[in-house]
């Protein structure tokens, strides 16, 4: 089962509603964010914890979620795939929120999610939930893409069980990280003319993500909203073509010339979005097999259970830029959608392309150590030199920096050191090493060192690039390289594993 890609984004301001529905802390319910690492979870949490609730947040990667730094937080990990999990995942909560689909896990998507969304209301059952808060879509009329029938058929699954559940089903969710609107972002900043499907002209009303988290928080503490449905919409209904142009006057663009043409069917749209844009290739498929319908939302009974300032779309996309650029401007690792990561240009894709290797090896994470501190030094990157040494004279030649910074030490290392072309960033001697990518190129890079102690000493090492691109050129750049990623990361790993194997038998 998955969540949305792991990110850390930043919440957009409050628009300071009426709190009528608020309980107060003293009254706030022990909750579950199940699928806490993906683009709402990632959010809700931190809301609730303003709250005052007792929060556990669960993903399939509980590291990933501890990483984020959410204080007094439980985070564990539980896959809804996988049931033997879910009993530690849902013990003593009061409150669960659903919030996982299997989008990105490709055509298969639909049954997954039925599966594990029974999986969850049978084990919710067990561990006596109060009730569930399930994030689902708008479903308009004559519904057939198989990403809208499987949120919808999702809520009917958790609703056969006996644990009471409110179902909030909402369209566009203007946010960083939300895929429609990283879509349209990648658009409106790359393709100053795009020749698209007819889809531009179809309707919805977007929703922002302090309006959708406010719901999300407010709804399980109205008794009245107990198993039922509700549409969430905002306060205009808009086309994508609409919203396109607003989104790049908002950034400061002049709106794209927009073509509509009646032979780019949904498929073949989503097969060339994966070209011009950098959100994963399986949600994108599974998103734009909606798009060609108009959505509508029937709101009046949520926004009289929950009454609250709706922000416009402008306002919205306002709300994100701000947010983005009052975020924290350092980061010690690579985080999804990190503005920080993404050298603080909001016209740099939200999603990272990633490429990498693995290798095992028995010698501790010590001897590990010793080697991946020691990167681009006297012997250099251990693997393929002469790909790296190719690299920098390409950035050269193109007026980047290259490899003329060489490194500080040979083998001591400290955050803001330089190697080659590339900045330290964050390191845990024994654990991680982070780089920022420093070179002339349309985007913004991290490449990172990750090492996993093995239960009979030994290490795991990974080594994952990530590149967020800028536009059309960033990922032709991408896609150029990703021949050579292939094979050269993977030898890298193998060849730091073999002499850290070879020192330590010594």
């Amino acid at each position: 089962m998955t969540d949305t890609a792991d990110q850390k984004p930043d919440t957009t301001p409050s628009a300071h509603p009426p709190d009528s529905s608020r309980t107060g802390p003293a009254s706030a319910p022990r909750c579950l964010v199940f699928g806490a690492s993906g683009y709402i979870g990632s959010h809700l949490v931190p809301r609730l914890l303003d709250e005052g609730s007792a929060v556990r947040a669960s993903s399939r990667n509980a590291a990933a979620l501890k990483a984020r730094g959410w204080e007094g937080v439980d985070c564990v990990a539980a896959d809804a795939l996988a049931p033997a999990s879910l009993a530690r995942a849902l013990d003593g909560i009061e409150i669960a929120y659903y919030l996982v689909h299997s989008m990105a896990a490709g055509k298969d998507f639909g049954r997954l999610d039925l599966e594990a969304a029974a999986n969850f209301a049978a084990a919710a059952e067990r561990a006596g939930v109060e009730r569930i808060v399930y994030l689902g879509g708008l479903v308009p009329d004559a519904a057939e893409s198989e990403h809208i029938v499987s949120r919808r058929d999702t809520g009917d699954i958790l609703r056969r069980g006996r644990v009471p559940v409110t179902e909030l089903r909402a369209g566009i969710i203007v946010g960083p990280g939300s895929a429609a609107f990283e879509v349209m972002r990648d658009l409106v900043y790359h393709l100053p003319v795009m020749i698209t499907p007819r889809w531009v002209q179809s309707k919805s009303p977007p929703l922002a993500l302090d309006n959708l988290l406010m719901y999300l928080v407010r709804l399980p503490q109205i008794e009245a909203s107990q198993g039922r449905i509700f549409d969430a919409g905002g306060p205009e209904t808009l086309t994508y073509r609409q919203m396109m142009r607003i989104l790049a006057e908002v950034g400061g663009r002049r709106p794209p010339l927009i073509i509509p043409v009646p032979v780019l069917t949904p498929t073949l749209s989503a097969y060339w979005l994966r070209f011009i844009t950098a959100v994963p290739t399986n949600i994108a498929r599974a998103l734009i097999g909606g798009l060609k319908h108009d959505f509508s939302a029937d709101d009046a009974e949520l926004k009289r259970l929950v009454p609250q300032q709706l922000l416009g779309f402008r306002e919205a996309v306002e709300a994100v830029f701000a947010a983005e650029r009052e975020s924290a401007p350092i980061v010690a690792r690579w985080i999804e959608g990190a503005f920080a990561v993404r050298q603080q240009r909001i016209d740099y894709a939200y999603y990272a392309k990633r490429a990498g290797g693995r290798a095992e090896t028995s010698a501790p994470p010590s001897a590990v150590w010793e080697l991946v501190s020691s990167i681009g030094g006297n012997e250099g990157w251990y693997s393929m030199n002469g790909l790296w040494k190719l690299r920098d004279l390409m950035d050269r030649l193109a007026g980047g920096p290259g490899g003329q910074h060489g490194r500080r030490h040979p083998t001591d290392l400290r955050v803001g050191d330089r190697i080659g072309s590339w900045s330290v960033i964050g390191l845990e001697p024994e654990r991680r090493l982070s780089l920022a990518f420093g070179m002339r190129a349309p985007g913004a890079g991290m490449l990172e060192f990750d090492l996993e102690p093995r239960a009979d000493g030994g290490t795991k090492l990974s080594i994952t690039a990530y590149w967020h691109p800028a536009g059309v050129w960033g990922l032709a750049y991408w896609y150029g390289f990703q021949p050579v990623h292939r094979f050269l990361f993977s030898g890298t790993a193998r060849e730091i594993c073999r002499r850290a194997e070879a020192r330590s038998t010594r």
